[in-house]
This record gives structure tokens, sequence and C-alpha cells, in this order.
């Protein structure tokens, strides 16, 4: 039997940026825009609001002028309102030919919103749609707060999907627009609506408000839906939408008979560069993208995956552009490490390996975070191989920071016995420290890594006056690791995580 293929539209560009505090420029828009459908695979993405901004209307109007070079121009939408034909003007402006009407899908909206009849509003709305027709634009039309209409009014909801079913529309799109459907009540409205509107095509629109959005869209597939929205990272409003990632994990792993054309390899990587768009940080947890997800922290875990990956499940990472990784703190045991170890080409006899182990967990009740990058202090530290095994050592540095001029830096390095010293100014005192040390490295002709991601924070059990730790996260080639320092200073700590990433990159094949 062929598998029945659901259609999914990202809302990324539009639901998501109405996460509070997200707004993407035009040029971030047109990239995410080019990779969701173009890498990813995405089947349709909604990626603007008609009449909000002149950079909204920038944005739109870059990214229609590519989809229309690369004959993708009708799957780009836009969300429209019934508002005698002025959504409909900015969309032929901006070179748009598919809206997304909004409407009411609730009687409580349409009367006290709208405060109008039905009659006088499915009249907007058929004088929107012939306008839009007119103009060469295809419509889907959103019901708002479909899910609070089927309970309260679902009259009303049934007579607007007849007044629809005469229309000349493509898509009917159904929002829990409140996050407040439960999974049986999703099934059992979104099962009597397919079937009572065969000759219709239906979309679901899950929000997240009792983390329920994942679980509802599983049955809207199960009900007969035709097509799902969803977003990069969940991001959305309030608690959000339903997650890609999640979803499509779920679609291939526990609904057979069911396919999205998503290409699972490239979720990773559209998720990383959503968060760095928006500043909106994946939680560490979050299922298929999350920093942790794949990370196994207790020793027998990583005991179990030795002897025959025990604590493996279908949600292998490499299905996302990703690895398997060991934590290494209090709960730790020899096998963690010895993952570990295996990654930096290192190893330990057993005696060597106990020691490493106890002082590990040591660090761990302190509280103190050890990565794998750590590991080679760690065991130079607790081998007592005598000396500073550090080939790279920052020996001095001074920064200033004066009114009406750029910070400076003067820093002296020293590399395998040699002193190196430059000056260089920056954007601000750590900017200018690493400018300084990259003109060391371009003389030593080596490419320094690419910072992606700087973090400060105080740590577990810290004070506001007392330590701030720097996280800085590093791209080199198409490996990413991180190094984290600790001192008073946000600066000085930043520098103490830069030294780490230069003795890796000297200790490196």
């Amino acid at each position: 039997m062929k598998p029945r293929t659901i259609e999914i539209m990202d809302t990324t560009l539009r639901d998501g940026e109405q996460t509070s505090g997200v707004s993407f420029s035009s040029s971030e828009k047109l990239t995410l825009a080019k990779l969701l459908l173009g890498e990813l695979q995405v089947d349709r993405i909604e990626i603007g609001s008609a009449r909000v901004s002149e950079g909204e209307f920038k944005a739109v109007k870059e990214i229609t002028s590519w989809a229309k070079s690369e004959n993708l121009i009708n799957r780009i939408e836009i969300l429209a309102f019934v508002d005698k034909g002025v959504s409909i003007r900015w969309m032929v402006d901006a070179g748009a030919r598919v809206q997304n009407l909004l409407t009411k899908g609730s009687l409580n909206h349409l009367t006290h919103q709208l405060k109008q009849t039905p009659k006088k509003h499915f009249k907007g709305i058929a004088e929107t749609i012939a306008l839009a027709q007119s103009n060469n634009i295809k419509t889907n039309v959103y019901l708002e707060d479909w899910s609070n209409g089927m309970r309260d009014s679902k009259d009303y909801v049934y007579s607007f999907l007849d007044f629809l079913s005469t229309q000349p529309i493509k898509r009917v799109l159904l929002p829990d627009t409140l996050g407040v459907l439960s999974p049986i009540e999703t099934y059992t409205f979104l099962s009597e609506i397919v079937e009572r509107y065969p000759q219709l095509h239906f979309d679901f629109h899950g929000h997240n408000d009792y983390d329920l959005s994942v679980a509802n869209a599983m049955e809207a597939i199960k009900a007969g839906i035709h097509g799902l929205h969803l977003t990069v990272n969940g991001m959305g409003e309030r608690a959000g939408n339903t997650p890609l990632a999640s979803l499509v994990a779920v679609v291939n792993d526990f609904l057979p008979g069911i396919e999205v054309n998503i290409n699972e390899n490239s979720l990773n990587k559209v998720s990383q560069l959503v968060s760095t768009f928006s500043g909106f940080r994946i939680p560490v947890n979050k299922p298929v993208v999350g920093a942790n997800v794949f990370t196994q922290t207790a020793g027998i875990h990583a005991d179990g995956d030795s002897k025959k990956n025990l604590y493996f499940n279908d949600l292998l990472p490499e299905r996302f552009g990703r690895k398997r990784k060991y934590a290494l703190g209090k709960t730790s045991g020899k096998a963690n490490i010895q993952k570990n170890l295996q990654e930096l080409g290192l190893s330990l006899d057993d005696d060597a390996l106990k020691k490493v182990t106890k002082r590990i967990i040591e660090l761990g009740d302190r509280k103190e975070k050890v990565t794998a990058e750590d590991l080679p202090y760690i065991i130079s530290d607790v081998m007592n191989s005598g000396g500073n095994t550090k080939k790279v050592i920052v020996k001095s540095y001074v920064l200033t920071h004066s009114k009406g001029l750029k910070p400076s830096t003067t820093v002296a390095v020293e590399i395998d016995k040699i002193i190196y010293e430059e000056q260089a100014s920056g954007d601000g005192q750590y900017d200018a420290f690493i400018n300084a040390i990259r003109k060391i490295y371009k003389i030593k002709k080596i490419e320094l890594p690419k910072l992606i991601d700087y973090a400060v924070h105080i740590p577990p059990g810290s004070t506001s006056d007392a330590l701030c730790e720097t996280t800085i996260t590093w791209q080199q080639i198409n490996k990413n690791f991180i190094t984290r320092g600790l001192d008073s200073d946000q600066t000085v700590s930043a520098i103490k995580a830069t030294e780490k990433m230069l003795n890796i990159i000297e200790t490196q094949p």
C-alpha cells in the first residue's frame, strides 16, 4: 500500500517570529527560506504577515523574487486579512501568490472581536477571495480559534465550512490557537470534519500551551488530516508551536504508512541556525536538537553501550547529523572516560584510569563542569607528569578601554617556549584580545577556529560578586568544541577559555 504523505508547512518566519523578543532581518529570512525549502525540503513556508512593516515588506519581496527564479513561488505563503483589499494590494506589490486568510473560527471571537454576524463575515471573506483570484493569488483560509469553536459553537463552524466548500480555495487551516485541545478531542473533531468534507484539504496548526502539540499532531494525522503547521525549535507565542524536529521523528518512527518530505539529516543544522538568528536558545533537553539529548551521563549507560548498545533507541544521533556523547561528572564511570579518550585518540592503563575517574567525580561534587577538552589537563595533573604541559601560555596582556576610542589589547603569548607579542583593537576588550591572538597565529600560518557562541553566567552555588564562567563554542572545519574559563572578571574568564582553545589546536595532529 502506498504511504500517505503529510504536507508540512513551516511557519517559523511568521508564527515563530511572534516569539517574544524575536525579530528576523530580511537577509536572515531569505537565508532560512532557502534552507527550509531547499536543504530541509519543507513543502511550504509561511514567511510573514501583510501590512506589518516596511521591514516585513522588504523581506517578503526578497524571498518572492528568489522563489520566482527557482520556480518555488507557489510554496511561499503570507498571512492576510479581510480588510477590503489592503492585504491583497500589499501582496501584489510584494510579489506573493498565496494568502493564508485569517478569519474567525469561533462564534465567540466573531461576536466579541469583530462584532459581526456570520452572514456579514462570510460576505467579506467571499469578496476577499474573489479579489485575490482576480489578482492571481491563491487562497488558504485560517479559522482562528477553531478548537474553541468546535467546543462551544460547532454549528457555526459547520456553517462556515459549508460556505467555504463553495469557494475557490486551496486549503482550510484549522488552528488550535490557544493550545487547549487534548489528543482525544483533536482526533474526534478532525475525524468528524474530514469525514464530513472529503473534498476539502485540511491542515492542523497546533500550539503547545499544555505540552501536547506533538501528541495532538499525531492524532490529527490518525484522523486523516492532510497537512501540519510546524516551527523550527517549536518557536511561537507563549509556549510555542508544534516543533518540527520532534514531529518528524515521531512520524518516521511511530506512524507506519505515513511519510513526510523532510530531510532528517539537516534538522539540527537548521535548528542551530534559527537559534543563532533568533537569539532564542534551544533547551539542552529538547528532543532531537537539544545539546544533551544524545549524551549519556551515567557510567552504567556508557558501559551498556560499549557491550551491546544496551541504552540505544531508534533516535540515533547520526540520523540528524549528530554524534553520541558521554558526559564527564560525578556519575561518570570508567566507561564514560574511555569513550571520551577514544575521541581524543588517548589511552590509559587501568590504574591511571581509576585515578582520573576519581578526580572527575571530585570535580563533579564541587559542581565544576568537565568536558572532553579538559581531559588532557586532568590526566597531566593526576599523573604528576611534571611541570606545565601546556604548549600555549598567555603570559601577559594589557586591556584598555577609553571613552571615544576603540578598546585595545597588547598581549604576550608563549608558544613552544617562544614569546610572541602583538597589539590590536576591537569592538570590546575581548574582541581586541582575540584579534591580537589572530595576528600571532597568522604569523604561524595557522587559522584559528571560528567563535560561534559566547555565554557568561554565574556558576551554580556562586554569588553575583564572586566568580563568573565564560563558555565559548568554537567551530573548526566540521567540528564544534567548547572551552570554559572561570574568574571574577568576565574578560579574564574568556581569556582563560581561549587559552584552553589554543592548547587544543596546538596538540592536534
